[in-house]
């Protein structure tokens, strides 16, 4: 039996809005993140053209989806998400890392 109406807020999901013992985007989450954000800056297969990957994000995609949106506007370019990574056109790498770190995120940029 279901519950049609219930009156205890607060015990529901944000992400997707279950009620939490029934959450799903819990484990969608990476859990192999060691609570460390990096950014690393690449041009192979891309034509000589940099993008800056943000990785190590511990996020659920719908929670990705919304910061990337967020990271593109604040960098005025476009970019995508790929297999739980963000990506960002352009060498981008201090502009991001000054918004990550506002948004109480551990940093390091890597690579080249």
């Amino acid at each position: 039996m279901s519950t049609v109406y219930s009156t205890d807020k607060g015990k529901h999901c944000a992400g997707c809005h279950r009620p939490t013992p029934e959450c799903v985007c819990r484990d969608q989450r990476p859990a192999h993140t060691d609570g460390i954000v990096r950014l690393q800056r690449q041009v192979k297969g891309r034509n000589g053209k940099p993008v800056v990957i943000i990785s190590g994000l511990p996020l659920n995609p719908a929670e990705l989806k919304v910061l990337a949106k967020k990271l593109k506007s604040r960098c005025g370019v476009g970019g995508s998400i790929e297999q739980g990574n963000i990506l960002i056109q352009g060498d981008q790498r201090e502009l991001l890392k000054q918004a990550l770190e506002a948004d109480g995120y551990t940093v390091k940029v890597s690579g080249g």
